[in-house]
C-alpha cells in the first residue's frame, strides 16, 4: 500500500473489508487536529456513505489491509 499521510486523508474513500453496522463504504469527513499544534494527528472521522453514521478511528488503522481498502470497492449501488 502507498504510504498515507494524515493531513492528506480528508475526503478520501475507503471500503471496510467486513461491513460495519451494515455499512461498507466510508469517506474521511474530518481529520481531528490535536489541541497542541506540535502533536501529531491521531484521529479521523469516517462517515458511512449510505447511513451517514460517523465513527472515530485512529488514522493508522486505515493502513491495515485486513480491515480497510483504499477507494470504494464492490458494488456501491447495493446494500449488503
Amino acid at each position: 500500500m502507498t504510504p498515507l499521510h494524515p493531513k492528506k486523508l480528508l475526503l478520501t474513500k475507503w471500503t471496510a473489508v467486513n461491513p460495519i453496522a451494515k455499512n461498507k463504504h466510508f469517506l474521511v469527513s474530518r481529520v481531528i487536529k490535536p489541541e497542541l499544534p506540535e502533536l501529531a494527528i491521531e484521529w479521523v472521522e469516517l462517515e458511512a456513505v449510505y447511513s451517514n453514521a460517523v465513527r472515530r478511528i485512529h488514522w493508522r488503522q486505515l493502513q491495515d489491509e485486513t480491515i480497510w481498502r483504499r477507494g470504494w470497492q464492490g458494488t456501491l449501488g447495493q446494500q449488503p
